[in-house]
């Protein structure tokens, strides 16, 4: 612990608490002793502190005291303050469910920050890597290439962190999180099923979901907290508008439409009429009416003080998906499944002018500022920018790669923002039709967005369950380190040097273990790779993929040697034998295949599981194998005959990935039904279930001691597990899913590989063994 950490702990309770509370804002607001300050808010004795006894937000609070005018810091400094409060603020959503996870995502962010330091004449500039500099230097005499590590008191601090441990925890190797200035600025996390909408508060304090849960929640956008939820619908709730006052809010659900009071919650009233679900509502301008629109195929005029319908719009073919209200009032806009977008006259309810030009149907509609243009998107991967007088394509913008669920348009007209089902946001230029950036961060489907009054931030929705607050004007880059895809899988050399992960980016990549560099990339492929296994003499790699073929490739030189075909459908696990000369595989085709390694011929084809095969593993003996299916069973099989020794039932949802122990007695299954299951490979018998996770298991691997176990889990959390007691013995959270993990020769080092394509190196510290 930091001397500062361990001078709070010795003072009195009621002390202690006065210090977190108020001592940064005395430094800063009554003694000016703004180094003092400096120096608490870099301590992580005082952070830990601060966190454990008032939570994340009174924590941020703290940094927002260095934006004051009279605070007199250096820039250094106050970068630095930056972007801890950054890093804390991105790991808030996580720091709120457990505060054990503080040294580890500190680590994750901010770990290996590199900087750049340039000399312009006589005066010094800091550039953070990989931040765009704010400090362009005109002429500079010298630019110092070097890169140097994070800053001496960002050093510091996790350093300190890392000696506060006193439990088993997973250590980051280095930054394998979204690094403090990229990506999202914060996370929303409190919805039980994906969130359908979003609408922000014109004063920009506030934001409202709406959700598949059946409720919508209110948040404070600058804390990030959760103000209060609304419950009263008893269906999914597909919309949400919020009045131009800010004082009430319209939701558009499975049910019906309902009007609420934004500061207490209250249901005001409810608005019946459509026959079918309510699938959008928008309130007009002067907040006297709203608009629905349903999969009645109709939409239907409002007024909002009485809850009487007004008047019903009729035209469109099939549903009505999205509606947009003009500035001026006197028009809407509407889209449609029938692939069309309709104006209508709002007074009259006359269908002005239809709008066709999307090959596929329209999910969405966003109308500009000046009234004069709109945007649409669509199904068929693309938006449109249409002239709403002559009802003209004046643009198309195309770049997701798949259905654009919505799309949103700045305050100044100049830029929109799209969601997609691509799991991506796109920033686009409305005059050029250019895409400007794309916002990654979610790890499903981005069903809706938001943008702020101020046209800086910007609020996504997704079927993650989460909320995401992004920063538009950032020019900050991303610096993944991995792949830019999912990773399916790792799989570690036998003498622990390398390791390699596969992915969906239709690549494997070979790692340096100890400096966790990138050795060479696996690249001749046309598909998404699903599996990789290294062979016994770490001389050749076998890969599988969604062309229904295996690969055998040489580790040296990264060439393809042989292609082994025989599936009819996805293969996606492989294992190779002791020995090195045989391989099975496990497929979609609810097969398994042993095949010569030599030859590349099928041995024999393994029949017995109802369902897919998801994952197979080779006993240390080379004599049984076991498998794993969609059919919620595992299998033991005689490799030499191919007969089935045992069925092991006991998981309730598919079973996705098996590991066998060490000396062979023992195996432990993951689960999409959020469980590992011990088994006794002998008897067949289910030992110990092991419950933490929440959501679908994707891999497991045993340490070669036979006493721990890692999972891989969707729910973004690795786990490390006792094997005899059953019990969790530490976790880490990351920014997304991971989707496999191994463990190294040493015991305590781990691979995993997450859903934006990372790849981390973690080691597990505070346990016996551990180094």
């Amino acid at each position: 612990m930091s001397d500062l950490g361990v001078w709070l702990s010795q003072q009195s309770r009621s002390d202690r608490e006065y210090f977190l509370k108020y001592q940064p804002r005395d430094f800063v607001e009554t003694s000016g002793e703004f180094d003092r300050y400096y120096r608490w808010v870099t301590d992580f004795g005082f952070i830990e502190a601060k966190l454990e006894l008032l939570g994340v937000q009174a924590l941020i609070e703290d940094y927002d005291l260095a934006r004051v005018s009279d605070v007199l810091l250096s820039e250094g400094q106050t970068e630095i303050l930056n972007l801890i409060q950054g890093a804390i603020r991105k790991s808030a959503h996580v720091l709120e469910r457990d505060k054990t996870q503080l040294t580890g995502h500190l680590l994750g962010r901010l770990l290996d920050f590199e900087i750049t330091k340039i000399v312009d004449e006589s005066k010094y500039f800091w550039e953070y890597w990989p931040l765009i500099s704010r400090f362009t230097p005109r002429k500079p005499v010298k630019k110092v290439t070097e890169k140097i590590s994070s800053p001496d008191d960002i050093q510091t601090m996790l350093e300190q962190a890392k000696q506060s441990k006193n439990a088993p925890w997973l250590r980051p190797l280095r930054a394998n999180l979204e690094r403090a200035n990229e990506g999202a600025l914060q996370t929303l996390a409190g919805h039980t099923d994906g969130i359908k909408a979003v609408a922000i508060a014109p004063d920009g304090k506030r934001v409202i979901s709406a959700s598949g849960d059946e409720t919508l929640k209110i948040w404070d956008i600058k804390s990030g907290t959760e103000l209060r939820t609304l419950i009263g619908h008893t269906g999914e709730v597909w919309g949400v508008a919020i009045a131009p006052d800010g004082k009430t809010a319209i939701s558009a659900s499975g049910d019906k439409l309902k009007i609420w009071d934004t500061e207490t919650g209250t249901e005001l009233r409810t608005l019946t009429g459509h026959t079918n679900s309510v699938l959008a509502v928008a309130i007009a301008p002067d907040g006297k009416t709203a608009i629905s629109a349903s999969s009645d195929n109709t939409m239907k005029i409002w007024d909002t003080e009485t809850g009487t319908e007004l008047r019903t719009l009729t035209g469109h073919t099939e549903l009505v998906s999205a509606v947009a209200i003009a500035p001026d009032g006197k028009t809407a806009i509407s889209a449609s499944w029938d692939n069309t977008l309709k104006i209508w006259d709002t007074e009259t309810g006359t269908e002005l002018r239809t709008l066709t030009g999307h090959t596929e149907l329209v999910s969405a509609v966003a109308i500009a500022p000046d009234g004069k243009t709109a945007i649409s998107a669509s199904w068929d991967n693309t938006l449109k920018i249409w002239d709403t007088e002559t009802g003209t394509e004046l643009r198309t913008l195309t770049g997701h790669t798949e259905l654009v669920s919505a799309v949103a348009i700045a305050p100044d007209g100049k830029t929109a923002i799209s969601a997609s089902w691509d799991n991506t946001l796109k920033i686009w230029d409305t005059e050029t039709g250019t895409e400007l950036r794309t916002l990654t961060g979610h790890t499903n489907w981005v069903m809706a967005v938001a943008i702020a009054s101020d046209g800086l931030t910007a609020i996504s929705a997704s079927k993650d369950k989460t909320l995401k607050i992004w920063d538009t004007d950032s020019r900050k880059l991303k610096t993944l380190i991995g792949h830019t895809d999912y990773v399916t899988a790792v799989a570690i050399a036998p003498d622990g040097l390398t390791a390699i992960s596969a992915s969906w980016d239709k690549t494997m990549k070979m790692w340096d273990t100890y400096s966790r560099r990138e050795l060479k990339t696996f690249t001749e492929s046309t598909h998404r790779f699903t599996a990789v296994a290294i062979a016994p003499d770490g001389k050749t790699v076998i890969s599988a993929s969604w062309d229904r073929t295996l690969k055998i490739w040489d580790t040296d030189s990264g060439i393809e040697l042989k292609t082994l075909i025989g599936h009819t459908d996805r293969i996606n696990s492989v294992a190779i034998s002791p020995d090195g000369k045989t391989v099975i595989s496990a497929s979609w085709d609810r097969t398994l295949k042993i095949w010569d390694t030599y030859s590349g011929r099928i041995l024999k084809t393994l029949i017995g599981h109802t369902d897919r095969v998801n994952a197979v593993v080779i006993a240390p003996d080379g004599k049984t194998a076991i498998s794993t299916s969609s059919d919620n069973t595992l299998k033991i099989w005689d490799t030499y005959s191919g007969r089935i020794l045992k069925t092991l039932i006991g998981h309730t949802d598919r079973v996705n990935a098996v590991a066998i122990a060490p000396d062979g007695k023992t195996a432990i299954s993951a689960s999409s039904d959020n469980t590992l299951k011990i088994w006794d490979t002998y008897g067949g018998t289910e030992l110990l279930t092991l419950i933490s996770h929440t959501d679908r298991i994707w891999k497991v691997a045993i340490a070669p001691d036979g006493f721990t176990a890692i999972s891989a889990s969707s729910d973004n959390t690795l786990k490390i597990w006792d094997l005899l007691s059953g019990k969790e013995i530490a976790s880490f959270i990351g920014d997304y899913g991971f989707g496999c993990c191994a463990m190294l020769p040493d015991g305590v080092t781990v691979v995993a590989g997450d859903g934006s394509g990372r790849v981390h190196f973690l080691r597990l510290e505070g346990v016996s063994g551990g180094r």
